[in-house]
């Protein structure tokens, strides 16, 4: 490898990603809507979802990278007007597609791609999910489409996510915690999720750019859904209590989001209702053994995330810092 090169080089995985190369000392740039710096590194910018394939080739043209890490698009997070497929389909799919095209003529042998490890559990559960949930539908053709390039192509199907942006605040109060916020309690149903945090990915990715092949879930900590928000609670100075409910009286409660949602012509990526009945009610547990052996952890030094507890806390406090007047010394 002699060069990589990082589309959404100041987002919050690819500037961690930026920074993992720049500390083994490889050459490396990068892009982004905004620009900037990340990790002492000038980003361009440049915005690869306004232009032209034809643009982005002439921008990444002559830039002399043999890797291309694709850490750009929206998550589930994010609420697009109705229909949710028409846009993430637009962002995941044929800007992704796009981009990762004129890589390949620019030069690129080797692309790196963040995905979702929605992806994986379809897969295993015969494209069912894909059925009923927009963005998963989305991930899955953005898997097919990067697979069918020209080059030598790892897409990682990455879990819950947890650290602090560099140049931003997380996500998580908006668009999760602030569910529950009129509530005396927090109530949730009793499946699990894999998780990792921001240091994990940019492992991923670094041990990705030489390594592996293919679709590689990315495994770290296997964790209930109810332990993870007391975690969540407790880190963010948050002393209610988190109830275990059965997944039909979760699907009750978002048949009314859902409602609100259809009423402001918004559609989120994920089924508010299938939500509590196919996902949140079972085990999305991944085996971080399997990670490390598709990425070659070992010839890294690499070991998966063991314990998420601390970037847990830092992002519950970036999440809520007027509840702590000490959080710049975090």
């Amino acid at each position: 490898m002699k060069k990589v090169f990082i589309a959404g080089g100041t987002g919050f995985l690819g500037s961690a990603a930026l920074n993992r190369f720049a500390e083994h000392k490889i050459s490396v740039s990068a892009a982004s809507r905004r620009g900037g710096c990340a990790g002492g590194i000038i980003v361009d910018s440049f915005d690869f979802f306004t232009q032209t394939k034809e643009r982005i080739y002439e921008y990444l043209s002559g830039k002399d990278f043999d890797v291309f890490v694709y850490a750009l698009g929206p998550d589930d997070r994010f609420m697009p007007p109705a229909p949710a497929y028409e846009y993430f389909h637009e962002k995941l799919v044929l800007r992704c597609h796009d981009v990762l095209s004129a890589a390949v003529k620019a030069g690129a042998e080797r692309l790196v791609v963040l995905g979702s490890y929605f992806s994986f559990f379809d897969r295993n559960f015969g494209g069912k999910l894909s059925m009923h949930h927009p963005y998963i539908r989305a991930r899955r053709e953005q898997e097919k489409s990067a697979l069918s390039l020209d080059a030598e192509t790892v897409v990682l199907e990455l879990p819950y996510i947890f650290g602090v942006p560099e140049n931003g605040k997380p996500l998580w109060r908006d668009s999760f915690l602030a569910h529950f916020d009129h509530y005396p309690a927090v109530f949730m149903t009793g499946g699990g999720t894999a998780a990792t945090d921001v240091h994990g990915v940019a492992d991923a990715v670094f041990a990705a750019s030489y390594c592996g092949k293919g679709c590689v879930p990315v495994g770290g900590v296997n964790i209930l859904y109810i332990e993870l928000l007391k975690k969540m609670l407790r880190f963010s100075g948050d002393n209610r209590k988190v109830i275990k409910i059965p997944s039909f009286i979760g699907a009750l409660g978002a048949r009314a989001v859902k409602k609100e949602y259809v009423k402001n012509g918004k559609e989120p990526g994920l089924n508010p209702v299938r939500l509590m009945t196919e996902i949140q009610n079972r085990k999305f547990y991944i085996d971080p053994s399997e990670t490390e052996c598709a990425l070659s952890y070992d010839k890294f030094g690499f070991h998966a995330v063991s314990s998420i507890d601390k970037e847990l806390e830092k992002t519950m406090r970036a999440c809520y810092p007027e509840r702590f007047c000490n959080y710049a010394k975090i």
